[in-house]
């Protein structure tokens, strides 16, 4: 049986899911940046979705300090919520909008933010269960 978490790893566990959440509301919301010298400068109306590179960066990150400052097993935790904020605001935003728009850009988001942080999360898993059973790497 695990031991509970202290009140430092309960305050890190809510603050990296509220980081998840925050995440995953910015990169959905500004996935659909063009260069149409709006936001970005004007260099032919192409699409830029800067947010899915952030998301492959942003969310293993999150999963691995997780399983590093609270426990490797609640690091699916940031990982679900980020999933689930940008599925369930995607398809049901507010005001029942569809806000997570219907091409590539989408795909790459979720493929390039769920992908990585779950290999993260099974790497972090892997790991910590070999260092429960006492195994040797190599």
């Amino acid at each position: 049986m695990s031991t509970p978490l202290t009140s430092r790893q309960r305050l890190l566990l809510a603050l990296l899911t509220f980081d998840a959440f925050l995440l995953g509301l910015l990169e959905l919301f500004f996935l659909p940046l063009r260069l149409d010298g709006i936001v970005l400068p004007k260099l032919g109306d192409a699409p830029v979705p800067v947010t899915a590179v952030l998301a492959v960066i942003t969310t293993p990150l999150l999963v691995r300090t997780t399983a590093k400052v609270v426990r490797p097993t609640f690091s699916v935790i940031p990982l679900l919520v980020w999933v689930l904020v940008v599925l369930g605001m995607g398809m049901a935003g507010p005001g029942g909008d569809l806000v997570l728009i219907q091409d590539w850009r989408a795909l790459l988001l979720i493929g390039g933010g769920a992908l990585p942080g779950a290999l993260a999360l099974g790497g972090g898993l892997g790991t910590a269960s070999k260092v429960a059973k006492g195994v040797s790497g190599g």
